[in-house]
């Protein structure tokens, strides 16, 4: 077979990671794209360029500083051992925590812009309708940015699966446990074992083109009530 068992528990790893990174993102990315598209405050550069971070950062820079504040001797780490939870590195949790911060720009920005372009007017009409701003959030602000949360959703979730830096720092290499698919390639790599890598690294080069044809498709998308 192509595949062997660790390749497919790498496969289910990456999977299960990428869908609850991207859940988690779409809770904590949408009020914080929400304030940054709204608010007029001096802190929204500063805000801004510290979720756009992991664009220009090396991962290996994130992963590290993430493994330091999440060890046993970080604010983090000290933190969940208080609570008897252990220390996050070296676990799928820590994984986690690793990719929401590392693929975080990837859904906030696509968000915030999508939530810049629908302008004051249609927040407007709803406030002379006497709509809450719950109300006005769920049924006008959401269908008129569908899109936008479908780029975000298809970006967060393929930069997730794509990660290496990252998760090598924070994870480790542990079978079933932290070895994603993108540390799986390396490790057929580095046993010379090609045929292996090929069969993987292949995946992910037909799953990138169809996240890119997902996006293209999605980018053509209307708002509703436009």
């Amino acid at each position: 077979m192509p595949l062997t068992s660790a390749d497919f528990a790498a496969i289910w790893l990456t999977l299960q990671l990428a869908s609850l990174t991207t859940a988690l993102l779409l809770v904590i990315g949408t009020p914080i794209a929400w304030w940054l598209a709204r608010t007029h405050s001096r802190m929204k550069g500063p805000v801004g360029a510290v979720v756009a971070l992991p664009l220009v950062l090396p991962p290996t820079v994130i992963g590290f500083y993430l493994l330091v504040t999440m060890g046993p001797h970080g604010f983090i780490g000290q933190l969940t051992q208080s609570l008897g939870l252990g220390t996050l590195p070296f676990s799928f949790a820590g994984l986690v925590v690793g990719s929401v911060f590392y693929s975080m720009p990837f859904v906030v920005q696509p968000i915030q812009n999508a939530f810049e372009a629908i302008g004051d007017r249609p927040l407007e009409v709803a406030a002379t309708l006497r709509a809450s701003p719950w109300d006005t959030f769920f049924s006008v602000v959401l269908p008129l940015t569908k899109p936008g949360f479908i780029t975000a959703s298809i970006l967060g979730f393929a930069h997730t699966i794509g990660e290496f830096g990252v998760v090598l720092m924070i994870g480790g290499n542990i079978p079933e446990k932290t070895r994603v698919v993108s540390v799986q390639i390396f490790d057929h790599v580095e046993a010379m074992n090609y045929a292996q890598a090929h069969w993987l690294a292949g995946g992910m080069v037909v799953f990138s083109f169809l996240v890119l044809l997902a996006l293209h498709s999605s980018g053509r998308m209307k708002p509703a009530g436009r």
